[in-house]
């Protein structure tokens, strides 16, 4: 500000002091004022507010120099716990034949087989004062096909047991047949979502989709990975939409393909109502692809995904399976019970024609914009198995790139595969090496490192192997048997060396009572597992990730405003 400014600030003050009239007003007894006196007030009142301004400036300036208490430059949020919610698991239905050639991706089915069987187990395990939460396995819409345990409220405290001596009882559904979607819904208890899993199993011994298929029940969710279908000549892709929620759901389908992202019609804004399934035909929106990876984006209500996958070469069948997603892509995936027969047979089977996808391989998805480097390790049973060609691949960025698993001995193994860029995974799974016979294919999802209380339910019938590995370090897997009758047996232990997997035979009794499924539990260094599946005398192969363990009660920042 000049000095000119300042003195007539200052004079403008002093008038003000001195009581002198505002502009406009006269006194009794005094001349009016000339017509000039009203613009001499007029500036003095103006350099007055910016006098006070400049003074209220300076107090700002003085504020936001003075020291703040560390209390007042950092606020956390407030957090909320959210009331546990119910445990929802959602079971694909019935593996079915496409009929015709349909025009579009809305598919129509034939009849099922004249052997096809599809049945769902289930395990829902107790509290420690031996309380079974309300629990339920229903189809999408009517009553339920299993009352597993009623929804009650607690029990009083003078009827629990006394500390220390937990009463160990589980609800179990041993083996029942379904023909469609159903959902295992298990309340909530102490504040904490019910331990539950459930297990869907198919088996056929006749017609286009003989083999079996099984695929763990899955909790719905807004964004979800599915690598390893195909839609090439022969191959049949049907990704199954389930909305088991009363919240509208509006899907959107990114596709990775053979050479790179496929931009399809008809992909975005697919609408699945309430308690319903959609079932699209991978084919109609990207044909012809060998490789293809799926990323499932849900707004409004969650959904489950899984994709029927079967092969059909010329007249022989090659397999069913059910393609389920893995986890979200990291820069490390590994993969459990990846089962692998004689190379020397696979080798012979994959030169013919048409049997390039007849043996084991991991399909990697990268849905970046840069290629992935990715090491490519196998663990078996007694250690680490070199893989053919050194390992180490390059995957192309929002493609799906095939790496062979075959040329390794045969055998059970845990894949882990690492890159510093994120990426997806999945291995297939083959069964059967004579091109003239019915074969099977399976595929197991990248999964997440086990920790406590996963409840693995196993399937009533065929041959059963749990597989555990441990690709980092020395870890300890327990297994406990819920049988039938609702017991929890006797815990057993695996003790596994670092960078080594091992297979337990699951057996068909336990005290005798026919064996439902497990609790598993891990300790020490990282483990994975899987469940894998077979048939006596039949080229039948399938298998189910260790789905991950129930969540415990959560915490939500909050935020306050409008």
């Amino acid at each position: 500000m000049s000095k000119g400014d300042n003195d007539n600030t200052n004079e403008s003050s002093a008038a003000s002091a001195a009581g002198t009239p505002a502009a406009g007003s006269s006194r009794a007894g005094t001349r009016p004022r000339k017509r000039a006196a009203p613009r001499s007030g007029l500036i003095g009142g103006i350099l007055s507010a910016v006098a006070l301004v400049a003074a209220g400036g300076g107090l700002v300036s003085a504020a936001s120099l003075a020291p703040h208490s560390p209390a007042s430059q950092h606020l956390q949020a407030p957090v909320a716990s959210v009331p546990a919610g119910s445990s929802v698991g959602v079971c694909p239905g019935p593996a079915r034949l496409l009929e015709g050639t349909p025009v579009g991706t809305d598919p129509q089915f034939s009849p099922d087989s004249a052997t096809a069987k599809t049945a769902v187990s289930a395990a829902v395990l107790g509290s420690s004062a031996g309380v079974i939460p309300g629990s339920r396995l229903a189809p999408l819409k009517g009553a339920p096909l299993v009352e597993i345990a009623k929804s009650a409220a607690p029990a009083p405290a003078t009827t629990a047991p006394a500390a220390g001596t937990p009463v160990l009882l589980a609800g179990v559904v041993p083996r029942r047949q379904v023909d469609n979607v159903s959902v295992l819904r298990s309340d909530a208890q102490d504040n904490r979502p019910a331990a539950a899993g459930a297990v869907l199993s198919y088996t056929a011994e006749d017609g286009d989709l003989q083999g079996s298929a099984a695929a763990a029940c899955q909790q719905p969710g807004n964004d979800l990975w599915l690598v390893g279908a195909t839609t090439s000549l022969g191959r049949s892709a049907v990704l199954n939409l389930t909305n088991a929620s009363s919240t509208p759901a509006t899907v959107s389908l990114d596709l990775f393909g053979s050479d790179g992202l496929i931009q399809a019609p008809g992909s975005r804004g697919l609408l699945v109502a309430p308690g319903s399934t959609r079932s699209i035909i991978l084919a109609g929106l990207a044909p012809g692809q060998e490789r293809l990876g799926v990323r499932v984006r849900s707004a409004g209500g969650p959904v489950a995904a899984v994709i029927q996958q079967s092969v059909l070469r010329g007249l022989t069948p090659g397999g069913v399976d059910f393609i389920t997603p893995g986890t979200a892509p990291s820069e490390r995936q590994v993969v459990s019970g990846v089962a692998i027969e004689d190379p020397a047979g696979l080798a012979a089977l994959t030169a013919k024609p048409g049997f390039a996808d007849a043996g084991p391989a991991l399909e990697i998805a990268v849905p970046g914009a840069a290629d992935a480097v990715v090491e490519i390790k196998l663990y078996g049973r007694d250690g680490q198995k070199a893989l053919p060609g050194g390992g180490v691949v390059t995957a192309k960025a929002g493609a799906v790139t095939e790496v062979s698993l075959a040329g390794v001995p045969a055998g059970t193994y845990t894949v882990a595969a690492s890159s510093d860029v994120s990426f997806t995974a999945a291995a297939r799974l083959t069964r059967g090496l004579r091109p003239e016979s019915a074969s099977d294919v399976a595929f197991s999802a990248a999964s997440a490192r086990l920790g406590s209380q996963h409840i693995v339910p196993v399937p009533g019938t065929g041959d059963r192997q749990l597989v555990f590995g441990a690709p980092d370090g020395a870890a300890t897997v327990s297994y406990t048997p819920i049988t039938a009758d609702g017991k929890i047996r006797t815990a057993a232990t695996a003790k596994l060396a670092g960078g080594t997997t091992v297979s337990i035979p699951v057996p068909a009794e336990v005290g005798g009572s026919p064996l439902v499924g497990y609790v598993v539990s891990a300790a020490g260094d990282s483990a994975y597992g899987a469940l894998l599946l077979g048939r006596g005398g039949r080229q039948d192969i399938s298998a189910v990730a260790v789905a991950p363990e129930a969540a415990g009660a959560r915490q939500v920042a909050v935020t306050l405003g409008y």
